[in-house]
């Protein structure tokens, strides 16, 4: 296989791994996380997969559906958010959907320590957008950082019901296949993948220690 051939292989597996990690991805990730990995697992199914599926809807189908309106409009160019200068905006509303999401959690009696993860979401979301206004920091790796946060969180407070060692150990992996796949795109330096990963880390972590 030439370089060429092999360049464009690689390219295909880090599409791959930029679409299943998307940060759009990762409250769902980590609610599924919660409802089947942790005590809470013992919660109907049915009740269980209506939570997924309306976390899933607020904090994933609506930015898209915003970023969708904004690409529409003329105020994006792209909707893969390239440009550093105009992701701002769906960051914001991102952000009011984690807020939003972190609302019905908190309205359904979640358990505190699910709620603060989407309120540390929130607050990631909340650094990402200040520093990308001089800063193209990765969204991306700040998002798996945060649920790598999550992971942690739920371990150490022992509400897990499944080895959850090798979950964290599975993140660290994909954190890694995920950081490498955005600087091969070109998409972000190795500065910005690992600011990125230490914002939603650091970020997500402390504010679940803090507040659950």
């Amino acid at each position: 296989m030439n370089k060429v051939n092999a360049d464009s292989v690689i390219y295909v597996f880090a599409r791959i791994f930029s679409t299943l990690l998307s940060p759009l991805l990762m409250p769902t990730y980590g609610i599924f996380l919660a409802l089947w990995a942790t005590v809470l697992c013992y919660i109907p199914q049915g009740t269980r997969l209506v939570v997924l599926l309306v976390v899933f809807g607020i904090t994933c189908i609506m930015p898209m559906v915003a970023i969708a309106v904004l690409h529409n409009l003329k105020i994006i160019e792209d909707k893969r958010l390239v440009k550093r200068e105009e992701r701002w905006l769906p960051y914001i509303a991102t952000v009011l959907c984690y807020i939003c999401s972190a609302i019905y959690l908190h309205h359904i009696h979640t358990p505190q320590w699910v709620v603060v993860f989407m309120v540390g979401g929130a607050a990631a979301c909340v650094v990402s957008t200040v520093v990308t206004l001089w800063w193209k920091i990765s969204a991306h790796m700040a998002g798996i950082g945060g649920l790598l946060a999550f992971a942690l969180h739920s371990y150490i407070d022992g509400y897990n019901v499944i080895d959850m060692k090798l979950v964290i150990c599975l993140l660290v992996l994909l954190a890694g296949c995920l950081g490498s796949s955005r600087i091969f795109m070109r998409r972000h330096t190795f500065m910005q993948v690992v600011a990125g990963f230490v914002n939603g880390l650091a970020v997500v972590y402390f504010t679940c220690r803090l507040f659950s």
